[in-house]
């Protein structure tokens, strides 16, 4: 494969709880070819990893080309200097303290960098999506409520890799969160706590925020409340960033962002009576890449550093069949 940049193919990997999915992009975004698989959380670090690379090694029979590098999102806390787990969930086995740049990079005869799920969402919103500026906050609204940060044109990790964890942030009221403590931003904004704050307040069988969502769009007063509560979080927090650092824009991703028609009018009504002290509006907005920016931000973690596009770029095509 040729060094020229213009010319570059690289494989993206995104690394979750039930499904791992690559694509092989070219410079330019294109995605070439698609394949996914089952991740097999629960059989350890080495057999997630074995999965990863078997994604990778299909992509290449699909496209007929190899890829020069390897970017991956995973799930947990990453030491983004190795590539290694540094901490993750219970969903996961023998996740923690798996060195899975090291492990990938063996296997595939390949460079491989490893981030973050939820940076490399924000970085592929940055390469070719909604996040158009040198200083955004991405915020990731599913299950939990994940944060990433980029600055001046670079993903910033902060000297102990949470930079922009803006999910367990306290002042949101007196729910208890999944962490162990109180009135995190998680307790509203995620898609977990809109499900049992409905639940709880109908006294109806605990459903899925997407059911929650059909339930609000019908009219249903406890669910548009409880999503009317999450877009007023999750603008307050926002605000409170953007205060801090002088942040222009907020790019929103995750499952809940599906509902953004029920998040919105709260986001805004805040965003006009909380602006950021600086009197420059701050902008919150859906992703674009939707259930690809996990995948195409690893894909950008290889491909390029962190850039700005011009607004006036042409969108992402998809040529993968």
């Amino acid at each position: 494969m040729s060094a020229d940049a213009s010319s570059r193919v690289v494989a993206g990997v995104d690394i979750g709880g039930t499904k791992t999915a690559g694509a092989l992009v070219a410079a330019d975004g294109t995605v070439l070819a698609r394949a996914s698989r089952e991740t097999p959380a629960r059989d350890g670090g080495a057999a997630m990893a074995e999965t990863a690379a078997r994604v990778v090694e299909e992509l290449y029979g699909r496209a007929g080309v190899r890829a020069d590098a390897v970017g991956v999102g995973a799930a947990g806390v990453v030491e983004h200097d190795t590539g290694t787990i540094r901490a993750a969930s219970a969903t996961f086995v023998g996740w923690t303290g798996f060195p899975l740049g090291e492990r990938l990079a063996e296997r595939l005869s390949l460079p491989v960098q490893v981030e973050n799920d939820v940076n490399a969402f924000l970085l592929g919103e940055t390469a070719w999506g909604a996040a158009r500026g040198s200083d955004v906050l991405g915020v990731m609204l599913g299950t939990g409520v994940g944060g990433a940060l980029v600055m001046d044109g670079r993903l910033r990790h902060g000297p102990h890799g949470a930079a922009g964890e803006i999910g367990h942030t306290p002042g949101y009221g007196e729910l208890r969160c999944t962490c162990g403590r109180t009135g995190h931003l998680e307790t509203l904004a995620s898609g977990t706590s809109i499900a049992r704050r409905y639940a709880e307040a109908t006294d109806r069988p605990l459903e899925p925020a997407r059911i929650v969502a059909q339930r609000a769009r019908g009219g249903d007063p406890a669910a548009r409340a409880v999503f009317a509560d999450a877009g007023q979080a999750v603008a307050l927090a926002c605000v409170s960033a953007a205060t801090l650092v002088d942040l222009p824009l907020v790019v929103v991703g995750g499952g809940v962002v599906e509902a953004w028609d029920l998040l919105a009018p709260a986001v805004q009504a805040t965003l006009a009576s909380d602006p950021p002290v600086s009197g420059v509006p701050l902008r919150i907005v859906p992703g674009t890449l939707r259930a690809d920016a996990v995948v195409l931000g690893a894909a950008a973690l290889v491909a390029h550093p962190v850039s700005v596009p011009p607004a006036e770029s042409e969108p992402r095509r998809d040529d993968a069949s």
